[in-house]
């Protein structure tokens, strides 16, 4: 019998976020692993011209819930979605689902956050901390609660290199900032937002470490608990090997790679990948749930969900899997052959990306305009090599975590709760990891079949052809312009080939006469 299991079987779950890629991942895990859970709560609000209904009938017909509609087809039942908006005050709950959630719900997942690196400082306090703040405000007013599960960043605290299970105090009160922002004007806050952020990176890992310290402040007798992964990336086992629904981080990366879009990457090749997998984060965090409410710790436990520590994968190993799985089974209708260039040096990474990203998008775009049609590459690339800036902070760094507390979850843990809820990395294979993610890429991103792969390869050879035509067409070029226009380069020219013939015909004899 599992602990964990029966834990949430009769609950009342709460989830933000619910219709992310982590959220995702963890309703299903929850409907799946506790059939008889007595209601997932889902806060939805409106987006992009799709109403919260209309969303949420997308979300219950994506591929991630497929093992669960096949032992229960009606599993939507037990999904409730309240319209919120965590922007607004009191969430923009209506005052009939307030009235419910405070007397129904018994655990809160709070998964919902800003994760774009560049969002504007003001919107991501918003959602990121006054959200949360608000958030909690609503649990501390629920009459059964027994525990709040708050998910943040284990790089929350990047400006430390290494990182314990702990809040750091922040660099600025969250209230006095929220005071700060509130009268000013956007521009304004734009243009000292590097000043406000310090040593952060970016809007987002800022937000996050006041939203910890906020947690840690107003909590009150909540039993709460924080969970910090790293790099999340596609699943390792659940609820199938290599899911994975958007284009965030590695996982555009890896496709544009496998297109043959991205040859130049910039990091440190010895520097630690530290990617987590979404279920190995999903299942620690139902876990720590289970902890916080059952044995209810004497302080707020934050757990580090990383890889680094446990099972260290450098990115230059990456480099090779990624390439060689791209190779064997490649993407449709590949811009290029997959190849790659990490480096960490910044003058070899411009060249390469003039080289080896701009120009080729230029003359795909000129092609695409004398044949009639809309130019796109140089845009691709555009908003690739935006993306590429803004992660290179984490792509040329490695960091330290603690991890006792997860070690010590771990241990609390029965040996069916271990199988069934697993987070230990050790047995994580990196070269079957990244294949897995790598094709599911091409199966979840892309929808692509994978009865198609000899058509690819086939492809793949066309566009070899085509590359080695390129290559001896401009040596041709190359010949008739410095070469056979100049007598002291031909003389240079003849020394070399008859330098490389003599080194050849003596290394033909002395193998003869060794025989």
């Amino acid at each position: 019998m599992s602990s964990v299991a029966t834990y949430y079987n009769g609950k009342s779950v709460l989830i933000t976020g619910a219709t992310g890629f982590m959220g995702k991942v963890l309703v299903e895990k929850l409907l799946r692993s506790s059939p008889d859970v007595k209601a997932v709560y889902i806060l939805v609000r409106p987006k992009a011209g799709q109403s919260m209904q209309e969303r949420v009938v997308d979300m219950v017909k994506c591929k991630v819930f497929d093992r669960v509609r096949e032992g229960w087809p009606n599993f939507h039942e037990k999904i409730k979605a309240v319209n919120a908006e965590l922007t607004q005050p009191n969430l923009a709950i209506s005052p009939e689902d307030t009235q419910e959630l405070l007397s129904e719900v018994n655990i809160v997942f709070h998964c919902a956050a800003t994760i774009r690196f560049d969002e504007p400082l003001k919107h991501a306090l918003l959602l990121n901390v006054m959200g949360t703040q608000q958030l909690l405000v609503l649990a501390r007013r629920m009459q059964n609660l027994e525990a709040f599960i708050h998910l943040s960043t284990a790089y929350a605290n990047c400006n430390q290199r290494h990182i314990e299970e702990i809040i750091y105090p922040p660099p600025v009160e969250p209230k006095k900032l929220f005071d700060l922002v509130e009268w000013m004007d956007e521009s304004l806050i734009q243009e000292i937002t590097p000043k406000l952020i310090g040593d952060w990176p970016n809007t987002y890992t800022f937000t996050k470490a006041l939203t910890e310290y906020l947690v840690q402040q107003e909590k009150g007798n909540l039993n709460v608990a924080i969970i910090r992964p790293s790099i999340v990336g596609a699943s390792w086992q659940e609820p199938f090997p290599g899911w994975i629904d958007n284009f965030n981080g590695t996982s555009g990366f890896l496709t544009a790679a496998g297109k043959g879009i991205i040859r130049t990457v910039r990091c440190n090749i010895d520097a630690v990948a530290d990617i987590v997998p979404v279920d190995v984060a999903i299942n620690l965090i139902l876990a720590a749930g289970w902890y916080t409410a059952v044995h209810r710790p004497k302080s707020m436990l934050i757990y580090n969900c990383t890889t680094g520590g446990i099972n260290p994968f450098c990115w230059g190993q990456m480099e090779n899997y990624v390439i060689a799985t791209y190779k064997r089974n490649p993407l449709e209708k590949a811009f290029r052959i997959p190849n790659a260039n990490m480096t960490s040096n910044y003058l070899i990474h411009q060249y390469w990306t003039t080289v080896s990203h701009r120009v080729p998008a230029l003359l795909y775009d000129l092609y695409l305009r004398l044949t009639g049609r809309k130019p796109r590459m140089m845009k691709i690339f555009n908003r690739l090599h935006k993306t590429m800036t803004l992660l290179e902070y984490f792509t040329t760094r490695t960091w330290e975590w603690s991890s006792d507390n997860v070690n010590m979850l771990m241990n609390q843990l029965s040996p069916k709760d271990k199988k069934l809820y697993c987070f230990d990395v050790r047995q994580l294979h990196w070269s079957e990891y990244i294949e897995n993610y790598c094709l599911g890429t091409k199966k979840y991103l892309l929808n692509e079949d994978m009865a198609g792969i000899p058509a690819a390869r086939q492809h793949l050879r066309k566009l070899r052809n085509i590359q080695y035509a390129f290559n001896t067409t401009l040596l041709v070029i190359i010949w008739r312009i410095f070469i056979a226009r100049s007598q002291m380069a031909q003389n240079i020219w003849y020394f070399v080939v008859n330098l490389c013939y003599k080194f050849l015909s003596y290394f033909r004899a002395s193998s003869t006469l060794g025989h």
